[in-house]
């Protein structure tokens, strides 16, 4: 063989290494990707948490020892006391000290002699005051007691004034006054007839007296004067006792004396 021949199938091998190596690889890759692919996802298990559980020691204090015990204590030994023979007290005079006693009794006395009448002025005066006080309360009582009746009193006779008053008013409107020619004034005029003869062909006149309320009505006609025929006066007086007056301007009732005229007809 020539030596070219050799040079050119040297290559062979080589590339048979090469491409076994990448046939590995893409195998290798594919077992990985289905192993993964396949593969279970374990499953995470819950924590249960566990509370905490606390405990609290007792811390014990140190207790101190008891003390110890007091001694004993030691009784001093008690010297006799001597006695001082005291002195004999100087003899007080016997009239000084009745005098003194004497004299704060009196004082006392005195004292309460005059707390008591103190007392007594105070309560006399208190009871003074309080008859003042009472006095002035019934002084002022019957002076309101005495202006209520006279208030009274006042009142009833005004009262009274007024009642009499009114009393007199009504008995002078009751009781007739005399007419004067302005009252006569007729509401209704008496009627009559007549005739010529029945006047015995002259004119007549025949006077009456009149009473007549305020209000106009004639309530007592009398002759006065007559006409000289006694049946026409009765016809004159019925005629007028028909009639009636406009009412009085004061109120009042009238009386009066009043003309009838009769004359004869043409």
């Amino acid at each position: 063989m020539s030596q070219s021949s050799i040079t050119m199938q040297t290559p062979n091998p080589m590339k048979k290494k090469v491409i076994a190596a990448l046939v590995a690889v893409v195998i290798g890759h594919g077992a990985v990707l289905w192993a993964v692919s396949h593969m279970r996802v374990p499953e995470l298990q819950k924590i249960e948490k566990k509370p905490v559980q606390v405990k609290f020691l007792k811390i014990k204090e140190d207790v101190p020892p008891p003390p110890p015990p007091p001694a004993a204590p030691v009784k001093p030994k008690v010297k006799p006391v001597e006695k001082p023979v005291k002195p004999k007290p100087l003899p007080k005079p016997v009239e000084k000290k009745i005098v003194a006693t004497k004299t704060q009794k009196v004082e006392q006395k005195q004292v309460q002699q005059d707390d008591t009448l103190l007392k007594q002025k105070l309560e006399q005066q208190r009871l003074d005051q309080l008859k003042r006080d009472q006095d002035a309360r019934d002084k002022a009582a019957r002076e309101q007691a005495a202006k209520d009746q006279a208030a009274r009193e006042q009142a009833a006779k005004d009262q009274a004034k007024r009642e009499q008053d009114e009393r007199d008013r009504q008995a002078k409107l009751n009781q007739p006054r005399k007419a004067t020619p302005g009252d006569i004034e007729w509401a209704k005029r008496p009627f009559l007839r007549f005739t010529n003869t029945d006047l015995g062909n002259q004119a007549r006149v025949v006077v009456v007296r009149i009473n007549a309320t305020a209000d106009g009505r004639i309530t007592d006609v009398k002759v006065v004067q007559s006409s000289g025929i006694p049946s026409l006066d009765e016809r004159a007086v019925k005629a007028i006792r028909g009639a009636k007056f406009r009412p009085t301007k004061d109120g009042r009732a009238i009386y009066g004396e009043l003309p009838y005229e009769m004359n004869l007809k043409k």
